[in-house]
């Protein structure tokens, strides 16, 4: 394949791209938008491994190294759950880290292409950056997939002047960064790489162990960022085009992603990385102030499908609970039996329910729910005083109320689905433990709140099992 086909089919894989995020915006373009991303990494990777840049004798060891890392992709795929999605995501992006950094010391060590003067300096620099971030992707990476798998604790590992230790940090990288600009040849520079690169890689594992794990959605969308930067990286010290722009729009749409969960939070991004929002222990913190002092009113599902059966409007919060429980088949089974009898049946979804960005819209779209009832926080928050039952299913922190009436609250100011206002709501959870921030939820003792306590699935089995009756 000539430089002149490569570059137009690296063009058109740019424009799958760009046409695949843009339909991954809406669950109604979803699949679209993963075909045309399909469709352009295939393109991508074609006019790669047959351009002018790659060598006959090459291609069958890019060709076997494609294979294994598509069988365990494809494996990946049929075996991992949706409730492991998250900790997926987050070990994928460890892998785009890790990449950048051997292509980086490959690209240092590499003698078949001399630079001289500025142009050296500048491809230094490249390498110097692109391990740099690649460093901290990967093992912040594999810290949040420990945090999200439950193999590492939710609660942040606040060290004592851990802000000085990272300003300290930052300062030896930049050291060590005109060190490896000075260098005169591959031997002395490498000393400074490999000192900055063990500083970056610790850097990552305590910049993700002082986030909470109530900040864990907007550490995997950050983490979606670094990964994307890193691959531009990759890009520059590779002179590959292709590979610049595709992560540059990562790096970019992942840090919009970062704003719009931490404005759902009401927390703003350098909060986030200075840590300490949520324990992760089923603890309220201190800050939480005292327990809110009432009793709970359990239901059984038998009532639970009394109250559904004679609602008029239905609102239901899932959260990561429901998907724990593998039960989103359930409730879609659910929501066709209420709409077939003039139910109206929608779904709230906050923006950081679950482990990642998306991750509920994902859940019910795999249960076939309909889009056009999925709604978003800011559609429906105002429909609660106006509906007879809210559901939340394995939700906790997204539906506080502390939120909005307790200022020494943790949470205090991030904005959540107001389903106390309903006529009746209804919690399912398998006990009174606190959600992932480790904030008590003064819901649970509302006059107007019912607890069904119990596997979400087994609970939800027998609500259909009544509402079928």
């Amino acid at each position: 394949m000539s430089a002149s086909l490569a570059a137009v089919a690296y063009i058109g894989a740019t424009i799958l791209f760009i046409l695949s995020l843009g339909g991954l915006s809406n669950p109604e373009t979803a699949r679209r938008g993963n075909l045309y991303g399909m469709v352009g990494m295939a393109l991508a990777v074609l006019a790669t491994v047959f351009g002018p840049r790659v060598t006959m004798a090459g291609v069958p060891w890019i060709i076997g190294a494609m294979l294994i890392g598509g069988s365990i992709g494809l494996y990946a795929a049929r075996k991992v759950q949706m409730t492991q999605m998250p900790e997926l995501v987050a070990l994928m992006h460890s892998l785009v880290g890790l990449a950048a950094c051997l292509v980086g010391f490959a690209s240092y060590v590499d003698t078949s292409i001399e630079f001289t003067g500025a142009e050296k300096a500048i491809h230094e620099i490249e390498i110097y950056i692109g391990i740099l971030i690649g460093a901290v992707t990967f093992s912040g990476s594999v810290v949040a997939f420990g945090k999200l798998s439950g193999k590492i604790g939710g609660k942040p590992l606040l060290l004592p002047g851990r802000h000085w230790i990272n300003l300290f940090a930052l300062l030896v990288v930049i050291w060590f960064g005109y060190a490896f600009l000075q260098a005169h040849d591959i031997a002395a520079g490498m000393t400074p790489l490999v000192v900055m690169t063990v500083i970056a890689l610790l850097f990552g594992i305590h910049m993700v162990m002082a986030i909470g794990g109530a900040d864990m959605p907007v550490v995997v969308s950050m983490l979606n960022s670094y990964s994307g930067w890193a691959a531009a990286a990759t890009g520059f010290m590779l002179s590959n085009d292709l590979l610049i722009v595709t992560g540059a729009l990562v790096g970019s749409s992942g840090a919009i992603l970062s704003y719009i969960m931490c404005r759902a939070m009401n927390r703003n991004f350098i909060s986030v990385i200075a840590g300490g929002f949520g324990t992760g222990d089923g603890a309220a913190p201190a800050a939480a102030g005292a327990q809110p002092a009432g009793e709970v009113t359990s239901v059984s599902a038998a009532e639970t499908a009394e109250l559904l059966s004679a609602a008029k409007s239905v609102v239901i919060i899932p959260g990561y609970g429901m998907a724990v429980a593998q039960a989103q088949h359930t409730v879609y089974e659910i929501t066709r039996l209420l709409r077939d009898r003039g139910v109206n049946v929608r779904f709230a979804i906050h923006p950081v329910a679950g482990r990642m960005p998306g991750h509920m819209n994902v859940l019910l779209a795999e249960a076939k729910v309909p889009y056009d009832i999925v709604l978003e926080m800011d559609e429906i928050n105002e429909d609660f005083p106006a509906t007879d039952v809210s559901m939340v299913i394995g939700a906790n922190d997204i539906v506080n109320p502390g939120a909005e009436d307790d200022p020494n609250s943790p949470i205090a100011g991030m904005p959540v689905l107001q389903v106390w206002k309903s006529k009746t709501s209804i919690v399912m959870k398998r006990s009174m433990a606190s959600g992932y921030a480790g904030v008590d939820n003064p819901l649970f003792y509302k006059e107007n709140n019912r607890m069904l306590f119990g596997d979400a699935k087994k609970m939800l089995d027998e609500v259909l099992g009544v509402l079928k009756g």
